[in-house]
């Protein structure tokens, strides 16, 4: 479908459903069913979309981004880097649920090949919700999308006036529409009307200066995710290491778990199997002077969720558990 063409801008927007395409009783913030309107149909609801670029739009999928697979992140990586080979587009903007938006940002961030600006956005309130949040930030993702200040910068996150890196943008609250922010990092700048400010940005390999490349990748390896918590059973890491290709741990503190955990961590990762080591909690980073051996490969400031699709990428080129060490340094 291509709607009207105002401007020299061309900006491609690609579905995938969420709550910005969610339906429900009118009015209502909650109690709805996400991915229930095509993009398409999202676009021409709102007003003065056509007058900010030339607008095309894409559904991959249309559903609640709890159902989003590892199917759909190479679907969607692969449809930007073919696109983005066209000289006619300028940027992108995808429509995504809130509740993964951020791993999905993060693994877009590590296997887009292009400078173009990726912006995803999406709503906390429905369509039909009193006061619904969709359209503003549609509109402030396509602003962010045709910005020439938005070139290089990675894949970003437009949600509620601000701009964040997909690396570091981090779902807060489960209601509130201001649901996104950095944790420590703050935001990188904002979008005001047809503005686009930008202040800091991400210091980590993006895009294309990552290594991690899709062609010719139909599955990736498996990554689990252990929740540590006082008294944790130490038998889920023994199942984990059977049925995944490597763990990353939400552990407490600056990622710390249990001796008995640490000697399973200890002897998993003495057997060559990837542990990586993350936090439950939401601020901080994860570091040690321990041998890798020990303790496993930390996470740096990477979240358990995002943690696991890095290590997920990682063993797409190597099972060395230093390689890999070094690549969640760089990523």
């Amino acid at each position: 479908m291509i709607l009207q063409k105002i401007e020299t801008k061309n900006i491609v927007i690609i579905g995938t459903g969420g709550t910005i395409a969610g339906v429900g009783r009118v009015g209502n913030t909650s109690s709805y069913e996400a991915g229930q309107i095509e993009v398409n149909d999202l676009v021409d609801a709102v007003e003065g979309l056509s007058s900010l670029a030339n607008l095309s739009t894409k559904n991959i999928t249309n559903v609640d981004s709890c159902d989003i697979t590892q199917e759909d992140y190479i679907k969607i990586a692969n449809y930007i880097n073919q696109s983005s080979e066209d000289n006619n587009i300028d940027g992108f903007v995808v429509t995504h649920g809130t509740d993964t938006l951020e791993e999905t940002a993060y693994f877009l961030n590590l296997t887009v090949k292009t400078n173009k600006p990726v912006v995803i956005t999406g709503a906390m309130r429905p369509a039909t919700a009193t006061s619904a949040d969709g359209p503003l930030n549609l509109y402030q993702a396509i602003v962010l999308a045709r910005s020439e200040k938005a070139i290089g910068k990675g894949v970003l996150v437009s949600f509620c006036d601000c701009i964040y890196s997909a690396r570091d943008v981090h779902k807060v609250s489960c209601f509130k529409v201001n649901a996104f922010n950095q944790k420590d990092f703050g935001c990188l700048g904002y979008v005001r009307d047809d503005e686009v400010y930008f202040y800091n940005e991400s210091s980590k390999l993006h895009t294309v200066k990552s290594e991690f490349d899709l062609k010719d990748v139909k599955k990736l390896p498996y990554v689990s995710v252990a929740y540590f918590f006082a008294g944790a059973d130490v038998g889920i890491l023994d199942y984990l290491s059977k049925t995944s290709n490597g763990v990353v741990i939400a552990g407490a503190g600056c990622g710390g778990s249990s001796k008995v955990w640490n000697k399973k961590i200890e002897e998993l990762l003495k057997d060559g199997f990837p542990v990586v080591r993350s936090t439950r909690i939401s601020s901080g980073l994860v570091t040690s002077e321990k041998s890798l051996n020990k303790y496993g490969i930390c996470a740096d400031t990477l979240p358990p969720q995002k943690a696991r699709i890095l290590l997920s990428l990682c063993l797409s080129k190597t099972t060395d558990l230093n390689k890999i060490s070094d690549m969640f340094r760089k990523y």
